[in-house]
């Protein structure tokens, strides 16, 4: 969707909404940040924000329907790969500051979080023989 929307589409939509902040005050912190982000964004951070959350949410989808299948390799390698992402948006956000790329990383933390758990209780149920409640019988 990025890709398709034009950047002059976003400008118009961005001052609409900051059309007001701006004129009663020019030196605003937050509609400041967000017009300098917005330029950055224009002028080549929206192929890269384009590809980076296409592969982010492909390789996501392979290992969620994996997990969903109940294949145990799939637990390990989503928290590897979670991982992988949070360091390189780490190291982005430390050249960008953004906020979106700092928001996607803590949702990916609790992602390995939530995956870690989950990963150890379907060994502990694989060690003990018990099936997967979850899984139709």
């Amino acid at each position: 969707m990025l890709l398709k929307i034009a950047p002059q589409t976003i400008n118009r939509i961005l001052l609409s909404v900051l059309n007001h902040d701006l004129s009663d005050d020019p030196q605003d912190f937050i509609a400041a940040y967000i017009r300098r982000a917005f330029e950055h964004f224009a002028t080549g951070g929206k192929h890269f924000a384009s590809w980076y959350l296409l592969s982010h949410g492909v390789v996501k989808l392979v290992l969620v329907v994996a997990l969903f299948r109940n294949q145990l390799w799939a637990y390990p390698s989503m928290i590897v790969t979670l991982a992988a992402f949070v360091c390189y948006q780490t190291y982005r956000f430390a050249l960008t500051h953004s906020p979106a790329m700092m928001l996607l990383t803590l949702f990916d933390i609790v992602i390995i979080v939530l995956t870690w758990l989950e990963y150890d209780e379907q060994k502990s149920q694989r060690r003990s023989g018990c099936p997967d409640k979850r899984l139709p019988r």
